[in-house]
């Protein structure tokens, strides 16, 4: 009995050894930094190309691990009974199954766990040459193993494919905000990293300048008139039009009319306008930015009209609006609150233009104003209303107060916004006096 007591114990100390190797490479392996394990395998790690194989397969990964931690585990239980029964008779079953708890809560999981986290990528990399045997060995098993899970889940109605649905982009997303909350990463660069994620999500439709604030000019204008308008213009491209504003028939490069301008030596009436006028691209509303810009690249464009299902012209984009979208607008001399339609006002409220869009005004005042029903600020307030506010009329949405500043016709021009903390310490002052 008391050599196989010398020989038990030191295999059960083993074994516990094996199940906290197990436990804490799951836990280093499924916690790793992707992104800092591939530029490893740049810099020409091998253990990090380890890693991101290993990683590639998670569900194997997690199974061969699992089943060497389920087996060593029990094994250890087994040899601590078979030692004890003897000694404990029948007490032996309690004594072994509160002692191998206890063992392996703190020895097996909890102690290399801890370490696994404090030093994940360190750990990793250290445990990847050993892991990949194990799952090599143990692959055949996990394979069959999963192949009658994944059976007996099919009679619940789920599909190994609900398991291999990308999440990368909520993943980044829920990182980068969580990181901002943490100070660790800056809102300009939290807002540039989410706005590229919004391509995918945004249409045409939601960056576009609307037809109203759109620059035409006619075809059927005078060439001296046409031809100042678009020197005197900001635009680079402007839509030309024929017998109605809705009958877009080309577009007019900024660029064109100043060369027609130098060939003619000044005589306007000698430049040929529709010989410059090129064909008009039309795009749905509809279509993903993400989309449109792999347009933009393919067909050397930066410019097109939105359409709806109708065909009826809603407006124009520009590859320097899906930018915008991206990098957020770039200030000029008056700065970036100005442009955006933005004024902050001494109170700690804010005069903002009704078509100033949510997200422009979110971006800008890092506000989480909800865009799903509406693109403009002016937009929001009608939709939550239910009908086109008076001027000197006030609402309260999303605890942000909303006053009608000015209203042309039907149409929303200009806001006062008061923020949340900005009510609250009106609140407070209140109570104070």
């Amino acid at each position: 009995m008391d050599t196989l007591l010398v020989v038990t114990v030191p295999a059960i100390v083993v074994l516990l050894m094996a199940s906290a190797f197990f436990a804490g490479s799951e836990t280093a392996l499924t916690a790793v930094s992707h992104g800092k394990m591939h530029q490893l395998e740049k810099d020409g790690s091998r253990a990090a190309a380890i890693v991101n194989r290993l990683v590639e397969h998670r569900q194997r990964l997690i199974g061969a691990l699992l089943l060497g931690n389920t087996f060593v585990n029990i094994l250890a239980s087994s040899l601590a009974t078979s030692v004890l029964e003897d000694r404990l008779r029948h007490h032996a079953v309690l004594v072994v199954t509160i002692l191998m708890t206890l063992l392996i809560l703190v020895f097996a999981e909890v102690l290399p766990k801890t370490l696994a986290i404090a030093r994940t990528d360190r750990v990793a990399l250290a445990v990847a040459g050993a892991v990949r045997i194990v799952v090599g060995v143990l692959g055949p098993v996990v394979g069959t193993v999963q192949y009658f899970v994944w059976r007996l889940l099919g009679l619940l109605g789920a599909e190994e494919e609900d398991a291999a649905g990308s999440f990368a982009h909520d993943e980044i997303r829920g990182t980068v905000s969580l990181r901002h909350q943490e100070g660790t990463v800056e809102r300009e660069s939290r807002d540039m990293i989410t706005g590229v994620l919004d391509l995918r999500e945004l249409t045409a439709g939601d960056v576009m300048i609307h037809r109203k604030n759109m620059m035409t000019v006619s075809v059927d204008q005078g060439v001296e008139h046409i031809v100042r308008a678009l020197l005197s213009t900001h635009h680079a491209r402007v839509p030309v039009w024929r017998e109605q504003p809705e009958n877009i028939v080309g577009v007019l490069h900024t660029r064109d009319i100043v060369r027609a301008v130098l060939a003619s030596r000044g005589a306007l009436k000698a430049i040929d306008i529709a010989a410059l006028v090129t064909p008009p691209w039309f795009v749905p509303e509809t279509m993903a930015l993400e989309e449109l810009l792999d347009a933009f690249r393919e067909k050397h464009s930066h410019f097109a009209l939105v359409v709806d299902e109708y065909g009826v012209i809603l407006g124009l984009v520009t590859r320097e609006d899906i930018l915008d979208e991206v990098f957020g607008r770039i200030p000029d001399e008056h700065g970036e609150m100005a442009q955006a339609g933005i004024r902050p006002q001494p109170d700690g409220s804010y005069y903002i233009d009704g078509v100033t869009t949510i997200r422009d005004v979110n971006r800008a005042l890092d506000w989480n104003l909800p865009d799903e029903a509406a693109t403009t600020l002016a937009g929001l307030v009608i939709h939550e209303a239910r009908t086109i506010p008076d001027v000197g009329q006030r609402f309260a949405f999303y605890g942000f107060k909303f006053e009608i500043l000015r209203r042309q016709r039907n149409q929303i021009t200009a806001l006062r916004v008061i923020p949340p903390e900005k009510m609250a310490k009106k609140g407070q002052n209140a109570e104070a006096r």
